[in-house]
């Protein structure tokens, strides 16, 4: 389109170029990725142990938060997104806190103890939930993105979201932990849905 502005209309003073400053500068576009839902072999399948860490990864960890975020979760591992690949992001401020996103590489339980019974659901199942028996203390060995190692300990959800994460990037499915009742009430509903073209 055209600037039909005059040169007047165009001048400005110092202080409103400053405050117009901020608006130019971007955050860096993020990819929203399709998640995978349950059906597909890529969610049960282990992920392959990750010994490049570059940028690409680093931004893969970023569109991972931003499609968490968008689906409104918790956590989300790379099998999710069709990556089969040992990488997951964990926030369980779901984006209120910054310096709670947590990138992790290669991850593995060291220690576990306590057990609690919640609820739990999955972004690749939509729509259903299940009480599931977790730690409630979890302490996880893993990378960052640069390829650094990190323990980190969490507690109740928190520790159930590392443990729901690296299930996944075991080829787990929280729905391996309910009882085989709940587990084939589930499976015959996403059936039906599958059959209506609706999964």
């Amino acid at each position: 389109m055209p600037n039909k502005s005059t040169s007047s209309e165009i001048i400005m003073t110092v202080r409103e170029t400053q405050a117009a400053e901020p608006q130019i500068t971007q955050a860096p576009v993020r990819t929203i990725h399709k998640i995978v839902k349950y059906g597909d072999p890529v969610l049960e399948k282990p992920g392959a142990t990750i010994k490049r860490f570059d940028a690409e990864l680093e931004q893969l960890a970023e569109d991972m938060f931003a499609t968490m975020y968008a689906s409104q979760g918790v956590g989300l591992a790379a099998p999710q997104i069709g990556k089969s690949i040992r990488l997951t992001v964990v926030d369980v401020t779901t984006g209120k806190n910054p310096e709670a996103k947590i990138v992790m590489v290669n991850p593995e339980i060291i220690h576990a103890e306590g057990e609690v019974r919640e609820e739990e659901g999955c972004l690749s199942i939509p729509g259903f939930r299940g009480y599931v028996v977790r730690p409630q203390f979890v302490t996880v060995r893993a990378q960052n993105a640069k390829g650094e190692t990190f323990e980190i300990r969490g507690e109740n959800l928190l520790a159930r979201a590392f443990c729901h994460e690296l299930d996944h990037l075991n080829g787990v499915l929280f729905l391996q932990h309910l009882s085989i009742l709940k587990r084939d009430l589930i499976r015959r509903k996403i059936k039906k849905l599958r059959k209506q073209g609706e999964w």
